[in-house]
């Protein structure tokens, strides 16, 4: 069994007691499904999801304005892919979105789907909430930890914010099917006791680990599900231009940059969302 990686200082600050005891905070996680939470006046339902009625901005200051101290709570930023493998393979994964402090929609498709069905949501792309979180909320000295991502990446990220108290892990592939490393990962995390949490390790295994950190009931601060966000920060991935962005059309700029990984979501799995949204509308 591969061994826990942890980037060396000063990117990452290394708490002794995390290998002393790495299944504590997953035995804690408690079992059960939770019950799906009512949609409030700041949230609006579609497709079972209840996502805010909230632009960036709105939601920045929530996040700013978040007490450090207070329970661990997290963002998750759902977008047609998750959509479905929800409804049609992993219909197991609900609670994780369920339990989530914030619910923004990451997907124009998502949103003009709505508008059909007279509900709008605001368009939240977890890449420009992670840009706009450093930018404009997070400062040198909070602590930040990061799963996920390169040594030299992290490193970047540190140098381009002149961050100072980050600490990072980056699991090895298939963690999450690993108990043991599945667990380092969520002791990291409980450990970490940082202000702003970056979930990087692609979804579903970042939403399904914050769940875990949330229901643990041992952490604090804010997580950030924001999939390969961190690499389109520190320019390791490209991003779609933004005419293919407004005319919902980044999927596509995606694909033809990652044909072999990506023609399976986008041509195979993706489209499924209109029967989806189509099935949603009549039982609605």
């Amino acid at each position: 069994m591969s061994d826990v990686r942890l980037t060396p200082e000063p990117i990452a600050l290394f708490n002794p007691a995390f290998r002393t005891a790495p299944f504590a905070a997953e035995r804690r996680v408690q079992s059960g499904p939770p019950a799906a939470l009512a949609a409030s006046a700041e949230t609006s339902r579609f497709l079972d999801f209840d996502f805010q009625q909230s632009g960036v901005d709105a939601v920045l200051e929530k996040i700013s304005s978040r007490r450090p101290d207070l329970p661990f709570a997290y963002v998750v930023t759902p977008n047609v892919d998750h959509v479905v493998r929800l409804e049609r393979i992993r219909s197991d994964l609900w609670p994780a979105y369920r339990r989530a402090w914030l619910t923004l929609c990451d997907s124009r498709i998502l949103a003009r789907l709505a508008d059909k069905a007279g509900v709008h949501l605001p368009v939240v792309p977890g890449s420009d909430l992670t840009a706009a979180l450093f930018d404009r909320v997070i400062k040198p000295d909070d602590r930040v930890a990061i799963l996920g991502g390169s040594p030299e990446m992290i490193a970047k990220l540190c140098h381009r914010y002149g961050l100072n108290n980050v600490q990072h892990f980056n699991p090895p592939m298939g963690f999450i099917h690993d108990a043991h490393q599945r667990s380092c990962a969520i002791n990291f995390l409980v450990q970490a006791r940082a202000r702003y949490t970056v979930l990087a390790v692609g979804s579903p295994q970042q939403e399904i680990l914050a769940w875990k950190v949330h229901m643990s009931g041992a952490a604090t601060g804010i997580g950030l599900c924001v999939g390969a966000s961190l690499d389109f920060l520190c320019s390791e991935k490209t991003r779609a231009p933004r005419m293919f962005q407004q005319l919902s059309l980044e999927w596509l700029y995606r694909l033809a940059q990652e044909p072999r990984r990506m023609w399976r979501r986008y041509l195979v799995d993706g489209p499924q969302i209109f029967a989806i949204f189509q099935h949603w509308r009549r039982s609605a």
